[in-house]
């Protein structure tokens, strides 16, 4: 039986994908450097090979199919895997002969990243690393399905299969704008939460963090104001006197070492929570690679305090 060719080609990939997000055909023409009328005939062209429509006009905006919607979210990643293979090719081209994609759940704080490059390069000088960002909302289901091939994640949480490296131990911090009332204290207890607007990047109560350990423990809880997915803006909101949250410490030292925010422990004993390197338990040459730049990872934290200085 032939294989089945692609009716389409890049070019209309990237034009479905442009213009889900623009949703005008001037806009989306503009970006993929074309006229209108040029971006009109692809669209004509792009329906007439499949044979079914992709877009209907509604108040001087595009609409699109179900089938249009489906193939933008396949042109996405389609497009997104391209440009990680162009990047893996020039990498190669300079003598990277390996390359490892790794995500950080929630966090985009890679302080620490330059300084366990240089590590990695002096033992491993032709492996390199890739950051995929978007791999952080969900890391486990982004290594389960290629989109990586190295997540950092906190907590005991089963990982199934799934190998698991452990990395550090970093204790949780509830973080207030300087001139809160709270700054004064050593720690934070149940009861001086009561009230506070809190910030938090998930309302799913985990049983290892502040919800299990401070919040729920004492019934006394924050005013749960705001949902945000970046922690790092959380930061910014916090010094800016828009709430109070808590995050993991290694990732918000920067801005109390820097004065705009003030941190205390959770709890008079402390949250500390684990930090692992997980990966595929392949056999796969490649995964080998993987694998040792986990344990690589391990080591310099171990030796260095990475993620923490």
């Amino acid at each position: 039986m032939a294989p089945h060719v692609p009716l389409l080609d890049l070019r209309h990939y990237q034009m479905i994908a442009t213009l889900a997000k623009t949703q005008r055909v001037t806009d989306a023409a503009e970006q993929l450097g074309i006229t209108p009328s040029a971006l009109s005939h692809r669209i004509r062209e792009a329906e007439r090979r499949l044979g079914v429509p992709l877009f209907s006009r509604s108040h001087k905006r595009l609409r699109m199919t179900a089938a249009a919607e489906y193939l933008a979210q396949v042109a996405e990643r389609v497009i997104a895997d391209l440009v990680r293979a162009e990047q893996d090719a020039e990498r190669m081209g300079r003598g990277v002969r390996h390359v490892v994609r790794l995500a950080v759940e929630a966090y985009s704080s890679y302080h620490w990243l330059p300084r366990f490059l240089r590590h990695l390069k002096a033992q491993s000088p032709d492996v390199g690393i890739q950051v995929v960002a978007a791999a952080a909302r969900s890391p486990i289901e982004s290594l389960a399905d290629h989109t990586v091939d190295l997540v950092i994640v906190s907590g005991e949480a089963d990982h199934g299969r799934l190998e698991a490296v452990h990395l550090f131990d970093d204790d949780l911090v509830f973080i207030m704008p300087p001139d809160h009332r709270l700054a004064g204290k050593n720690h934070i207890e149940g009861g001086d939460i009561v009230g506070e607007d809190f910030i938090t990047y998930t309302r799913i109560p985990e049983p290892d963090r502040e919800y299990a350990k401070l919040f729920r423990p004492n019934g006394t809880y924050p005013n749960w104001t705001e949902t945000v997915e970046l922690p790092e803006a959380i930061v910014e909101m916090v010094a800016a006197g828009l709430g109070t949250s808590v995050l993991a410490g290694w990732a918000v030292k920067g801005a109390i070492e820097g004065g705009r925010i003030v941190g205390l422990g959770v709890g008079p004993e402390g949250v500390s929570v684990p930090w692992y390197a997980v990966i595929r338990p392949d056999k796969a040459p490649e995964d080998e690679i993987t694998r040792s730049v986990a344990q690589a990872l391990s080591t310099w934290c171990r030796e260095t305090d990475g993620f923490r200085t």
